[in-house]
């Protein structure tokens, strides 16, 4: 439906697999995030039918994924860490609109376009891992984010013009590229 305007290259992948479980631990905090950020989504807008389903499901998706990142973690003998402030979600969420209706399309589109890099960066981990269950796990993790790209995206569509959305995803992604090239690569997924 749409592409990132700035492709992560692999060596990012390879610092990420430098310190794996840290890895893994910012990647359990996004997961957590995802789901949550599913759930406020729903109750902020209990007006809109198909968004209130869609978040629902999203939330417990996020929540399995969770529940099986938590998994692979016990495995490797990593603990839960405390949530740290995202650098990169910190710079895109300054993207939001003020006006309730600005503001419901950016968050849709900020999501789609987040869920989008998730994706990306995921198949690089799983690209790099060596074969084996975690290797599958994030092949399969990557195919689950860009549905979930996709759905933001639909979902847009359902409230606003095909030309108002596609208008701002344009913006949205221009802006994402230039903070996502100047962020320094790190063992976590953005």
């Amino acid at each position: 439906m749409f592409e990132l305007k700035y492709h992560t290259p692999v060596e990012w992948a390879h610092v990420a697999l430098e310190d794996f479980d840290s890895f893994l631990q910012d990647h359990a905090a996004a997961e957590k995030k995802a789901s949550s950020m599913a759930m406020t989504m729903l109750s902020h807008y209990q007006d809109r039918t198909k968004l209130v389903k869609a978040m629902t499901d999203l939330a417990l998706e996020e929540l399995i994924h969770f529940k099986q990142v938590l998994k692979l973690m016990t495995r490797r003998g990593v603990i839960l860490a405390n949530d740290e402030k995202d650098p990169y979600i910190n710079e895109i969420r300054k993207l939001f609109r003020h006006t309730r209706e600005e503001k419901f399309l950016d968050r849709m589109l900020v999501a789609g376009v987040i869920e989008a890099r998730g994706h990306e960066r995921f198949a690089l981990i799983a690209e790099v891992l060596p074969e084996g269950k975690d290797k599958q796990f994030y092949d399969d993790i990557a195919k689950s984010e860009e549905k979930h790209k996709n759905l933001f995206v639909e979902l847009a569509l359902e409230y606003f013009p095909e030309d108002i959305v596609y208008a701002r995803l344009e913006e949205i992604l221009i802006t994402e590229a230039a903070i996502c090239s100047a962020l320094p690569f790190r063992a976590a997924l953005h």
